[in-house]
Parts: C-alpha cells; sequence; structure tokens
C-alpha cells in the first residue's frame, strides 16, 4: 500500500465521515449478536456499538489502516467512551470478496461507505450473503449512482479519475441492485441526496436494512 492510501486517504475520511456521524450512529446502534464490518477502516465506527453487539469483527484489506483502527479502539477505551468492553472487537485482514469466515456465522453486518471502494462488489455482496446467519441483517449505508439525469452524467465523466484519488472508490455503483442480485430483501430503505455529503456529485445516498431471507 501506498502513502496516498495508508495515511492521506484515512485522514481524509475522518473529516468526511465527521459530518455523517449521526447517520452513522444511528446505523451502527442497531447491531446486535456476532457483527461483521466489512471495511471497518481506521476505526470511526467503533464507539458506537451497544450491548446489543456481542462480538464485533472488523475486516479492512489495508494493515496500516487496521493498526490506526487498533490504536484509536485503544485510545478511546482509555478515555471511557467505548459501550462495550474492548475484547469484544476483533480486527481481520482480508478483503471483502474473499472471506474467511464460515457459512452462516454473523447475526449483523455492516456496510458503511464501503461497497463503493470494493472492487468486485457483487462478489463481496454474495461473501455477506454467505456469512450471514438465515434471517441476519444487513445494515447499510453508502452513496450511490444517482438516478438518470445531470448529475449521474456528471458522476460518469468524473468517475474514472475519482477511482484513481478515491483508491478504487466509484461513484456510480449501483449498490442497491447489487444487494438484491445478491438475494437480499430489503425490510427497508431510503434514497436521498444527503447535504452533509460533499462533494455533491458523491452525495447521492441509500441506508436502511437488508434481510437474509430465512
Amino acid at each position: 500500500m501506498g502513502i496516498h492510501e495508508d495515511h492521506i486517504l484515512p485522514a481524509i475520511m475522518d473529516i468526511a465521515l465527521s459530518g455523517l456521524k449521526e447517520e452513522r450512529k444511528e446505523m451502527v446502534r442497531n447491531a446486535t449478536g456476532k457483527v461483521l464490518e466489512v471495511g471497518i477502516g481506521n476505526g470511526s465506527n467503533l464507539p458506537f456499538y451497544t450491548d446489543a453487539a456481542e462480538k464485533i469483527v472488523g475486516l479492512e484489506p489495508c494493515v496500516a489502516v487496521v493498526e490506526k483502527a487498533k490504536k484509536r479502539l485503544g485510545k478511546i477505551a482509555d478515555q471511557g467512551s467505548l459501550n462495550i468492553a474492548v475484547d469484544r472487537y476483533e480486527f481481520v485482514i482480508g478483503g471483502g470478496e474473499s472471506m474467511t469466515f464460515e457459512d452462516n456465522s454473523f447475526d449483523t453486518v455492516i456496510a458503511c461507505l464501503v461497497f463503493c471502494t470494493i472492487p468486485d462488489a457483487e462478489k463481496a455482496a454474495k461473501e455477506v450473503f454467505r456469512v450471514l446467519k438465515p434471517g441476519g441483517k444487513l445494515l447499510f449505508f453508502e452513496h450511490v449512482r444517482y438516478p438518470k439525469g445531470r448529475m449521474q452524467r456528471v458522476q460518469e465523466f468524473i468517475n474514472p479519475a475519482w477511482k484513481v484519488f478515491g483508491c478504487g472508490c466509484h461513484l456510480n455503483r449501483d449498490t442497491e441492485a447489487i444487494f438484491s442480485k445478491a438475494g437480499f430483501e430489503f425490510k427497508n430503505i431510503e434514497r436521498y441526496r444527503n447535504p452533509k455529503m460533499s462533494p455533491p456529485f458523491a452525495a447521492y445516498m441509500i441506508k436502511g436494512e437488508a434481510i437474509k431471507p430465512v
């Protein structure tokens, strides 16, 4: 990994995510049982888990970023601001497309601004479906392709350069369709332009809950 991906991009993401704190907190506090957070990054969601989350496994491909997450966990634990015990957190190095977890092993999966970046999002969605227990829930908060119109055309134009700057981030992924194709059924979904997300061509979002059918 390079300096940009290991250090510069995580700092930029911290700034971007700070404005989305309430949305992220609302999502993460609904995680229950054994939880997998795909693309946990440098751990910005760590303090939002509640006692309803019995175990949190953070999956992340970048070793340097995982080290930042571990340091963040230790820091917020020392400050006394964690909602659950440190020993319930575990970090695993790996990508979303080829998880080492057993079938039907998680009650909840968190996908927070990560499916835009996973190289093979379709394969990763199938892996999420595989590792979730029947009846398990996927809680998602993702920026996605705009509906048809001027802004979608802007996304298509900017996307090649944006992928380079954003270490593989796609502006124009139809993540809702990707989840549906993987087999998920949406319990609830909200589609909207988030005024707190910047830049505006990356601000169309989906959030909600999808279920792995029993």
